[in-house]
């Protein structure tokens, strides 16, 4: 096997990481390529593809908060910018673009820059809205709220992670939705990703996809944002009852259909004596014999 084999299977494995755990992929795959120079170069479009796809936050320098890494986050490029361009990404909360580094996921070169002065009276609103509902609903959310150009139409993401090692396991929520302000439409889609690792490597990817009707009819800016949050709560609700309802119904049906809950005894197997039982169950056979 060659060494762009061992780079492309290095890649897929990346583009696979569970939330939170790319770092000890990456540690993994040196196995693989043994030549950590070549391996940066080589996998680095998958970690930018892994990034930009899981919404990776960044502490962005010079300020309090964190952004997300997303390609609705890219700044426009100039005619100046170099190849490196493409990994500077905008803050609209502090009006600043940042440049990034994929492999060791750290914010750089802080620049102001000015925001479009027709859209940002609503997607200021907006970006307000989204973070008094991450206060109300997550724990350690992370929300921005980007003015598509040439449009005026907005596009909100939220992220949120939760990595708990101690106990296997890790998490993320991500949702985007796009506001079509002309088309009177809010689009979008909710993803959540859970691994479970303890004594077993288990992993869940679900996806919804939102599609509502705006209300008609011209509204204040902070009217609509408020609105539109109101609509978002709303669905990502209902979205994570209907999380919860199937779990529940794995727990009590589908999991229980495929296995049984205990052995035939009635008991669990105390593991660490299990060359205990299978003696046990020989010497058992061999009086029956001699009985006989």
């Amino acid at each position: 096997m060659d060494s762009s084999e061992r780079i492309q299977i290095a890649s897929n494995f990346l583009l696979q990481s569970p939330p939170g755990e790319i770092n000890d992929v990456l540690n993994d795959v040196r196995v693989i390529i043994s030549d950590d120079e070549s391996l940066q170069e080589g996998v680095l479009p998958a970690l930018r593809e892994y990034n930009l796809a899981q919404f990776i936050v960044a502490d962005v320098p010079g300020t309090k908060h964190q952004s997300i890494v997303s390609t609705a986050a890219r700044a426009p490029p100039s005619e100046s910018d170099s190849e490196a361009s493409k990994d500077r990404f905008l803050d609209p909360r502090s009006k600043t673009s940042f440049a990034f580094d994929h492999i060791t996921l750290e914010a750089s070169d802080p620049q102001t820059y000015e925001p479009d002065a027709e859209s940002e009276p609503l997607r200021g609103a907006l970006e307000t809205s989204t973070l008094s509902y991450l206060a109300a609903h997550y724990l350690e959310g992370v929300g921005c709220v980007y003015a598509v150009p040439d449009s005026p139409d907005m596009v909100i993401q939220i992220v949120a992670n939760k990595y708990n090692p101690t106990n296997y396991w890790s998490g993320r929520w991500r949702s985007e939705y796009k506001v079509a302000v002309q088309a009177g439409t809010l689009s979008g889609r909710i993803l959540a990703n859970v691994h479970y690792y303890e004594q077993g490597n288990v992993q869940l990817a679900s996806e919804h996809n939102v599609e509502i009707t705006l209300p008609t009819g011209s509204r204040p800016p902070a009217d609509l944002a408020s609105k539109v949050l109101a609509l978002i709560a709303d669905e990502e609700g209902k979205y994570q009852t209907s999380l919860n309802d199937t779990y529940q119904e794995m727990g009590e049906k589908t999991f229980k259909a495929l296995r049984r809950a205990l052995p035939l005894t009635r008991q669990k197997i105390d593991w660490d004596k299990v060359l205990g039982y299978k003696l046990g169950a020989e010497l058992a056979s061999n009086k029956a014999g001699f009985a006989s």
